[in-house]
This record gives C-alpha cells, sequence and structure tokens, in this order.
C-alpha cells in the first residue's frame, strides 16, 4: 500500500473528512435552567451528537468567544433576552445561517438574520385586587399614573427585562413619553427595585404593592407548582395582558445562533433546527412555561393554557437593540435603578 492511500485511509478511518457527519456539538449557553437537560439530551437520542455545553453568565462567554478567536471551539451561543442576542451580533460572533426550515418555522419577527428567536415569554402586569382595580392596570402606561403612588414593585431598571420594555416603549410611544412614563413609575414604587420577578409577585400577593411587571413564565410556574405557599400566591393576585387595545403585550424571547468560527457547522445547523422542531418546542412550552415561537405547535401547559390568548407586539425582535442604549440613559435620568 502506498504512503499517499495509507494516510488516507486512516484519515477516513478517524473521521477527518470534511464530508464526515461530525459527532460533537460545543455550545456556549447563558440560558441557565435545569430543565433544559431534557431538550438537549433528546438532541442527542435523535442524532447521535454529543453536545458539550458550558454555561456562564452572557458577559463572560461572550469575552471568552472574543479572547478565543478563531480558535474557539464554541458552535452555538444561547442566551435569553433579544437585546442580549442582538449585543452578541454586534460583536460579530455570528455566522449566518441558510436554512428553509428555520424561516418557514420561525416567524419573520422572531429571528433576526444572524439569529434565531425559539420561545417567548410576556411582560405581564400582576395585581393585588384587593389594593388596585383592574381598570388601572390595563396599560403599561397606566402603571405611571399617580393614582398608583406607593403602588408598583418592579426588579432593577437596569435588568434587561425592562431595558427591553423601555426599548420597545420607545419604538411605539417615542423617547420624550417613555422618559416620563419611567418618571411616574419611580414616583409610584412601593419601595426601591429590588429581587428578580418571582419576588415581584410575591410582593403582590403579600400586600407590600398592589401591582407589580413580571415575566409570564415566572409565573406561570407558580400556578403550576403544587406547593402549597406557591398556591397561596397564585390565589391572592391577578394577571393582566397589557396593551391588548393598542400595540399589544411586548415580549422577549430566548435564542441562540452558530458562532462565527464554529468547527462543527453541520452540527449546529442541525441542532437549529432541531430547536425549531415540534418536540422542541413543545419542551419549551411544558418544560420551562414559555410560550412556542413556531405558532403551529401546540401548547399542553395547563398554566399557560389558564393565562389564556392575548395580542402579543409584532415588533421585529432585533430592533429592540437599537433603543436599548437609549432606554438606559432614560431610566438613569429618571431615577429608575
Amino acid at each position: 500500500m502506498s504512503k499517499k492511500v495509507l494516510i488516507a485511509s486512516i484519515i477516513a478511518a478517524f473521521g477527518l473528512t470534511g464530508t464526515v457527519t461530525a459527532a460533537e456539538l460545543n455550545v456556549y449557553s447563558a440560558r441557565h435552567y435545569q430543565t433544559d437537560e431534557e431538550l438537549y439530551g433528546n438532541f442527542t437520542k435523535q442524532t447521535g451528537i454529543k453536545i458539550n455545553r458550558i454555561e456562564a453568565k452572557e458577559d463572560e462567554l461572550l469575552e471568552r468567544i472574543r479572547n478565543e478567536g478563531a480558535n474557539s471551539p464554541a458552535d452555538i451561543f444561547v442566551t435569553v433576552d433579544a437585546s442580549r442576542l442582538a449585543k452578541a451580533d454586534e460583536l460579530g460572533i455570528f455566522r449566518p445561517v441558510k436554512s428553509a426550515a428555520l424561516e418557514a418555522r420561525i416567524p419573520a419577527h422572531l429571528r433576526a438574520p444572524n439569529w434565531f428567536s425559539y420561545s417567548t415569554r410576556a411582560r405581564v402586569i400582576v395585581y393585588n385586587p384587593d389594593m388596585v382595580k383592574a381598570e388601572q392596570v390595563q396599560t403599561y402606561e397606566q402603571l405611571a399614573d399617580p393614582a398608583l403612588k406607593g403602588q408598583v414593585c418592579t426588579r432593577s431598571g437596569s435588568h434587561p427585562y425592562n431595558l427591553s420594555l423601555g426599548a420597545a416603549m420607545i419604538k411605539h410611544n417615542g423617547a420624550e413619553a417613555t422618559e416620563n412614563w419611567a418618571r411616574g413609575i419611580v414616583a409610584n414604587f412601593a419601595r426601591a427595585p429590588k429581587g428578580g420577578d418571582t419576588d415581584q409577585i410575591r410582593a403582590v400577593a403579600a400586600g407590600e404593592c398592589g401591582v407589580a411587571i413580571a415575566n409570564s413564565y415566572y409565573l406561570a410556574r407558580l400556578m403550576n407548582s403544587d406547593k402549597r405557599e406557591d398556591q397561596a400566591v397564585v390565589a391572592k393576585i391577578k394577571a393582566v395582558w397589557p396593551n391588548q387595545a393598542t400595540w399589544g403585550t411586548h415580549i422577549n424571547v430566548s435564542g441562540a445562533g452558530m458562532l462565527e468560527h464554529a468547527p462543527n457547522k453541520e452540527a449546529a445547523v442541525k441542532f437549529l433546527e432541531y430547536l425549531a422542531s415540534d418536540q422542541a418546542q413543545e419542551y419549551f412550552a411544558n418544560g420551562n412555561n414559555e410560550w412556542p415561537a413556531v405558532p403551529s405547535v401546540k401548547v399542553d401547559n395547563p398554566a399557560l393554557k389558564k393565562l389564556g390568548e392575548f395580542k402579543a407586539d409584532t415588533l421585529p425582535i432585533g430592533e429592540l437593540a437599537d433603543t436599548v442604549a437609549e432606554a438606559q440613559r432614560i431610566f438613569d435620568r429618571a431615577g429608575y435603578r
């Protein structure tokens, strides 16, 4: 056997040619939900592709990807919040993916040229009916009404969930109106912003405040809980889909994209397409109380079904990043920190 033939045989035997499907996929994830284990496990069962996952905060992962440069082993970056995905895109870390399957299944307003949304969560208003009337809290704008002075609880204004809402309000209402709104929110605080969304819901139930803003999956998680204390919280509150008569309830997303220097590009595309499959989309709903990005997927989650249908904002999700920095400046000037 000639030397060239021998080398070719060794390369083929060890799967080193470019035509062989990668057996591994390296995912950098800033999405931290234990229930995602099943999501990743199902992909491996279906494809035989092993997933190596590194989880950390988004900024840490982005810095790592930039430092690794062309030598990065990462194939996929996963995170939550549209502004974070857009920020990653601005850093030039994503490689465009052309996929007829993804374009057919993910609505246009939930994808950008270099990344895709796979689940959505709504920014809902939660209120205590013993303290606040339903008609007082039908819109985000009403939360700045002086009639709600001393009634509003929120998490930090610098958190991406609130900044994305502020960015959407700038798009719909303009910067001046959004700044007036932020000042009104601050004037209506029941206490200084603190804690996460679940803490806001619990504060409303406890009567610490009359109304709060929270992502829907935190509420659905409490609704589906079998803990007595969680059910006690749910029994004391009501939820509103804001702005149903105007631009619709603000939504945010979880999403992912293939990285520029992905060593396993074929496996990366398979993974992105898998996330848009019926099985994975049902998992987002049933495993983490989020809505599927694919509109045709049926939702069987009891809490999501109980919350019912609503009019969602269809602002292209990639546009939120255009005004997030402005939203932060507005919130800072208003003292919403």
